[in-house]
């Protein structure tokens, strides 16, 4: 069973939405995050993806109250991402309560480091971040465009030891039409055995039963539960 991961990212502390990384298509849908996570949780939800996006843009993390709020308040077990670009901040991350952290930027900007936190933490607890744009990696906040190509990124970072990844393809990231489904089948099928998070453009039940169809292992899901597309109400059928 496919596994559902609810998004909350924070600007200012509050909880928003941009549309394709833009951060001046900002829509903001709850002053208290949470107040979200708390809902996510009365139906279900073990899951919470938390992205700082502030701190990606900053580079350093910004809204760690917000995490530490949400960790001590609720049960979610939740991965964070979003300037995470030191050992500081990877310790401030784990102690305001993250249970995983989610490296991107780094993962290009400082690969050592990164390498250094897989083999400490280990595969359950350091994910991979693979944001792209045209199959190529974006970083800092998707402010920045690297020649770096998708697959073989992915691939090189199985090799060191990661097993989960995030995938975003920023052109589908809270635009509601869809998901990048060739893009993650194509993935697959270089790695049968990666555990696949889809993240953008879901938009409704049958982009997540498309997405389990193909193999994939989770599916962050933002806008559409924001926007009504989906009700939360659905996803229970997705309980493990």
């Amino acid at each position: 069973m496919i596994e559902i991961i609810p998004a909350i990212d924070i600007i200012e502390g509050k909880a928003v939405r941009l549309s394709q990384g833009n951060y001046e298509q900002k829509k903001i849908y709850n002053q208290d995050p949470l107040e979200v996570a708390k809902n996510f949780e009365n139906y279900g939800i073990r899951r919470l993806h938390l992205v700082d996006l502030d701190g990606a843009k900053a580079n350093c993390i910004i809204n760690y109250k917000t995490l530490e709020r949400i960790a001590s308040h609720t049960s979610l077990i939740i991965d964070f991402g979003g300037g995470v670009k030191s050992d500081l901040d990877l310790k401030i991350a784990f102690n305001n309560g993250a249970k995983m952290i989610t490296g991107g930027s780094i993962a290009i900007k400082n690969p050592k480091i990164f390498q250094g936190w897989i083999n400490k933490f280990g595969e359950n607890h350091i994910l991979l971040g693979a944001d792209c744009r045209d199959n190529k990696i974006a970083v800092n906040g998707w402010t920045e465009e690297t020649n770096e190509k998708i697959i073989p990124f992915i691939k090189k970072w199985r090799k060191c030891g990661i097993k989960k990844t995030i995938c975003t393809d920023i052109s589908k990231d809270g635009m509601l039409k869809g998901t990048s489904i060739e893009l993650y089948k194509s993935i697959k099928q270089e790695d049968t055995d990666i555990y696949l998070i889809a993240s953008g453009g879901v938009s409704c039940i049958d982009d997540i039963d498309m997405l389990q169809e193909a193999g994939l292992s989770g599916v962050i899901i933002g806008k559409a539960i924001y926007e009504g597309k989906i009700q939360l109400k659905e996803l229970e059928k997705y309980a493990c």
